[in-house]
């Protein structure tokens, strides 16, 4: 991938808002999730993270799903579900990138022939 459509797909998953919008609300609930996981002593187990889940759905529960192939072992581990948090989330934020471009109608870029 050369350094123009990353610099393209970074504009899509960063550049608008709509996704800085939600990458705001997903670092909110994040700080949220932390202070109640460190901070706050609960008798039974705190609801919090399930706010990161939500927002990181449905491509989360996909993730979850694959991951459920190799065991549940893999699906409940923190190596596992920490990355597939953060790819869930950057990955809805390219979608709703290409959504706005969808919506504005903005052409793609031409591309000479046999480029």
């Amino acid at each position: 991938m050369n350094v123009q459509r990353l610099g393209a797909t970074a504009r899509l998953a960063f550049g608008n808002r709509a996704s800085q919008v939600y990458l705001a609300l997903v670092a909110v609930a994040t700080v949220y999730v932390t202070v109640d996981t460190v901070f706050v002593h609960h008798e039974d187990a705190s609801l919090a993270g399930v706010w990161l889940f939500l927002l990181a759905s449905p491509t989360m529960f996909g993730f979850l799903m694959a991951a459920r192939l190799f065991g549940d072992a893999v699906a409940g581990s923190a190596w596992f579900l920490y990355p597939a948090l953060v790819a869930s989330v950057l990955i809805q934020s390219l979608a709703l990138g290409l959504f706005v471009r969808l919506l504005r109608g903005r052409p793609h870029a031409a591309h000479p022939q046999g480029a």
